[in-house]
């Protein structure tokens, strides 16, 4: 009970002082941020920093993004609640277990069967049910699934994958990190009919997106966890 409480303080102060004193000010975004126990999501070791304002290594050279650029990737969504969603990018699973609390649906795809994997006993631990997590190449997105009102993309790519974009509803959106492997400007893409239109946001620094669609990699065998 001591660590349930100190936990949800600090996911208190993490939110009055890292989000709302910034431009994070969807409510239902903040109350996504104070309800989702990102301690659980890290690393056994790392959970003393599990509410600091910046990245975590997760293993297998991957990171939990700062809650900050959460919050932002998911404002830039702007979601209402009705929503199918894909993430990109599992990672620990703590970006999809936010836009669970606010879309109906969540998809999230990821490539290193060992986070996969991880993630999905997370989610299933915390009885997060409107989560399924799929272990492939997720700069293909999801086309059995599609189309997505938003579309989350948790790694950086050279260019907007146009999978990705033919996969959104319209009127949806794609928030995704554009640039070099160094370093990229969050973009926020809408689907317009047949038309998209782009928006810069703030620079940001992401692993990169590996895959067809991306970076070079080999491509992974497809499976489901739930």
């Amino acid at each position: 009970m001591i660590g349930a409480e100190r936990y949800q303080r600090a996911r208190a102060r993490m939110v009055d002082q890292q989000l709302r004193h910034r431009d994070i000010t969807d409510p239902r975004v903040l109350e996504a941020m104070a309800a989702v126990p990102r301690h659980c999501f890290v690393l056994p070791d790392r959970e003393n920093l599990a509410y600091a304002d910046g990245p975590l290594p997760i293993g297998e050279g991957q990171t939990i993004s700062q809650p900050y650029i959460v919050a932002l990737m998911t404002q830039l969504l702007e979601l209402k609640g009705e929503e199918e969603v894909l993430e990109i990018g599992t990672g620990s699973g703590y970006q999809a277990a936010v836009l669970a609390c606010l879309a109906k649906q969540v998809y999230t795809v990821e490539r290193i069967q060992e986070l996969a994997r991880r993630a999905y006993h997370i989610l299933e631990t915390l009885e997060i049910e409107n989560v399924e997590v799929f272990e492939r190449d997720g700069s293909q997105g999801l086309p059995e699934r599609a189309p997505f009102d938003g579309i989350l993309v948790a790694a950086g790519a050279p260019k907007a994958p146009e999978p990705l974009k033919q996969q959104l509803a319209d009127g949806g959106r794609l928030v995704i990190p554009v640039g070099g492997r160094g370093g990229q400007i969050l973009e926020r893409w809408r689907r317009q009919g047949d038309e998209f239109h782009t928006e810069r946001i703030a620079p940001v620094a992401f692993v990169p997106l590996l895959g067809e669609e991306g970076w070079a990699a080999e491509e992974d065998r497809p499976s489901i966890f739930r």
